[in-house]
């Protein structure tokens, strides 16, 4: 197996995103202006060490059992590569945990683009980025792709996949240019794990054809038709039936999408993404109230980048 050097680091950089829109559950993506920043460093001192600042500092762990390392050692795995004696990662987290911004999606991809990073560095070769890699890894260690895959693209994704075996397919649109996401953060977080366990195993054949109709109307508003989001954003599988997990963010988005905005559950929530348009923003932005964080992050026209390489110096 091929080893990483020690002495060699590089820095990655990966976007925040919000998944579903609304219809497009487990499947449409949207990459968002919030950033995690990791620098992973090969060392000749053995163990893990993890060091983080901002988002989540309180609660991740330093130690081998932090996700982005998990996620190194399951990539280097899968690239043939033998994991170091010793590693160091210096991380800074701006996405918001527990919050349905994909900041575990977030995570995972840093580990697999940090992986990817040292592999092509101890290699002595130029860092070209395999994203359909790191596509179809993250999708499957996420456990759907519409998060992950808009981290690695950035943009607007809409994904798929016939069978996990087949890994996981991904087209990269261009959202329009009237189109601005505002996300509304509350204090409460939500584990997307108790989200997605009050899903139902079942659901009406009428629902599903609604909700079909509408999954297709929001990938057109999205990219040409902005004037139709708000019927665009209307669901039947998933919002009403976590309503008593997150009753606060329901009621925003009831009270937004009456007033005629785009309103829907940021992936798993608690937080509200609202798809504004124009000027529209500052008018929106104001009926968040006290409790709630207004971002306005923009829709980063990249995804997950290895920023900086710093190979390893030769013995003398």
């Amino acid at each position: 197996m091929r080893e990483v050097v020690v002495g060699s680091s590089v820095r990655v950089r990966v976007p925040a995103s919000s998944a579903n829109l609304g219809p497009g559950f487990d499947s449409v993506g949207l990459a968002l202006g919030l950033w995690d920043t990791c620098t992973a460093t090969v060392t000749d001192h053995p163990g893990i060490t993890v060091d983080v600042e901002g988002q989540g500092a309180a609660e991740v762990p330093r130690d081998a059992s932090h996700l982005v390392v998990r996620t190194m050692l399951r990539a280097w795995d899968e690239l043939g590569v033998s994991a170091p004696r010793g590693l160091h990662l210096s991380c800074h987290n701006e996405v918001p945990h527990g919050r349905g911004l994909g900041s575990s999606a977030t995570a995972i991809v840093t580990g697999i683009v940090a992986a990817q990073g040292l592999a092509e560095v101890c290699r002595g070769v130029a860092i070209e980025l395999d994203r359909t890699f790191t596509n179809d890894l993250a999708a499957r260690l996420e456990g759907h792709p519409d998060n992950s895959s808009a981290s690695v693209y950035g943009g607007l994704t809409l994904s798929w996949s016939d069978a996990p075996e087949l890994g996981t397919r991904t087209l990269r649109l261009q959202p329009h240019p009237e189109v601005r996401p505002l996300v509304f953060v509350p204090a409460a977080q939500l584990s997307t794990a108790k989200a997605r366990s009050v899903l139902p195993t079942q659901i009406r054949h009428g629902d599903a054809a609604l909700n079909s109709a509408r999954a297709a109307l929001l990938v057109l508003a999205l990219t040409s038709h902005p004037e139709h989001l708000l019927d665009a954003t209307r669901e039947w599988l998933h919002q009403e039936a976590r309503r008593d997990s997150f009753a606060a963010s329901m009621g925003l988005v009831d009270s937004l999408r009456a007033a005629g905005h785009a309103a829907v559950v940021s992936g798993a929530g608690p937080s509200v993404l609202v798809l504004v348009r124009g000027a529209e923003g500052a008018a929106v932005a104001g009926m968040a109230g006290d409790d709630w964080t207004v971002l306005d992050p923009g829709v980063p026209a990249v995804g997950a980048q290895v920023e900086d390489v710093t190979p390893a110096t030769p013995a003398t």
